[in-house]
């Protein structure tokens, strides 16, 4: 495998403070093998990308995402500071929230539940589908190749179905309720900064928002 360009390891360099020096070294390859990857992004098709489809220790890249010990919600934190950056002096500051569902099914999928597919339903007809639901933060960003503004997602979180959450024993929380915390997390991070959410889908309302701003000290 060639050593990842220079210009690709300055982009990635902020987060490398997530991570121990084994773990930012695998990290990186998965992050540039699923860029090339073709068709389903997983593990293994990221190694094959980056020339390791004979990796006798590939098992090592698989526990960067199920046994290495990282902070995703830090590393939100750090891409939104990223982004935010790169918006121009006059651009608000816009986050848009929606719902997202990953068809997923299997005996080891716990949080799966029943839901809208809106893919494939319609005005008249509701088709629902077996998956876990996400609920995805994105920054709009305007970019010069479009006449609309681009949602860029930093931060998503998983909305386990009621039923997991009974099984566990956990106190089900709804969309609405997830969705407020992230929100409140955001506000957290910008702190003074004036910004703007929108959350129509999740809200199950029309017209939605939620606005934040400096608050005025005693």
């Amino acid at each position: 495998m060639f050593p990842l360009p220079a210009s690709i390891v300055s982009v990635l360099q902020p987060f490398a403070s997530l991570f121990t020096r084994p773990t930012w070294i695998h990290m990186q390859v998965l992050l540039a093998g699923t860029l090339l990857a073709q068709g389903p992004r997983t593990v293994t098709a990221a190694l094959r990308a980056m020339g390791l489809s004979a990796e006798q220790r590939f098992e090592r890249y698989h526990r960067v995402l199920n046994r290495a010990r990282w902070s995703s919600r830090q590393g939100a934190r750090i891409l939104l500071g990223l982004l935010i950056e790169m918006l121009p002096p006059s651009w608000s500051i816009v986050v848009a929230v929606d719902e997202t569902l990953e068809r997923r099914k299997g005996a080891r999928i716990w949080a799966k539940g029943m839901y809208r597919d809106a893919v494939r339903s319609s005005q008249s007809k509701v088709v629902t589908c077996m998956g876990l639901e996400w609920i995805c933060m994105a920054l709009l960003v305007p970019v010069p190749w479009s006449e609309r503004p681009w949602a860029l997602p930093f931060l998503t979180r998983l909305a386990p179905s009621k039923r997991a959450n009974e099984a566990l024993g956990r106190r089900h929380r709804t969309m609405v309720e997830l969705t407020i915390g992230m929100v409140r997390l955001v506000a957290r991070w910008l702190k003074q900064r004036r910004w703007c959410c929108s959350a129509m889908a999740v809200m199950r309302a029309s017209n939605w928002a939620w606005k934040s701003w400096p608050r005025k000290r005693p």
